[in-house]
């Protein structure tokens, strides 16, 4: 079932429409969910979150369009959700010694990680339409530029001149504390 005819059925509380989305879409909202918090999360920690996002899917399906399809929407509600989580989840305990450090950070770098993700994530969310889709669907979602580009309006020569220009704006907003509109923020 295409994207659109999915988003119709969902719009007029079709169940069996639900249940198509969770078969189709759980194995990709849990690799965005489980790259949002970070590897080291729980496998049920995810489970949830993606839980969490079909039934925010179910109770804002009258909002969806159509046109812009269920998968993009669903990873944005997913991303977030994950970014929501973290926020309110207390940071995990300190290891008592080094031995029991797995992921060969210290807690200081992974915090460090984890902070700079979000502010990354809150930097690309800021850039202006369409270029904030055309990021989070290339690099977070991982769309081929050539599908992003046509679902947007944009030939691909065009698309990747915004992607480079969208890079160097992160780059600039990360390393100089600007904003993505171009003030100092």
């Amino acid at each position: 079932m295409d994207e659109a005819k999915l988003a119709r059925k969902l719009q007029k509380g079709d169940r069996f429409a639900l249940n198509r989305a969770i078969a189709a879409y759980t194995p990709y909202l849990s690799t965005v969910v489980w790259r949002a918090m970070g590897s080291g999360t729980p496998s049920q920690d995810v489970e949830e979150v993606v839980s969490d996002v079909f039934f925010a899917l179910w109770s804002h399906r009258e909002s969806l369009c159509p046109e812009k399809g269920v998968k993009s929407w669903l990873a944005a509600v997913a991303r977030n959700k994950a970014v929501d989580r973290l926020r309110g989840t207390p940071p995990p305990p300190l290891p008592l010694d080094r031995s029991e450090d797995v992921s060969g950070e210290s807690p200081e770098e992974e915090l460090e990680r984890r902070l700079f993700a979000v502010r990354l994530r809150k930097a690309v969310e800021d850039l202006p339409p369409p270029d904030d889709q055309l990021v989070l669907r290339f690099y977070y979602e991982e769309e081929k530029l050539k599908d992003i580009a046509a679902s947007l309006g944009l030939t691909v020569p065009a698309a990747k001149t915004r992607l480079h220009r969208s890079r160097r704006k992160l780059k600039d907003i990360l390393t100089k504390g600007g904003s993505a509109n171009g003030t100092d923020g």
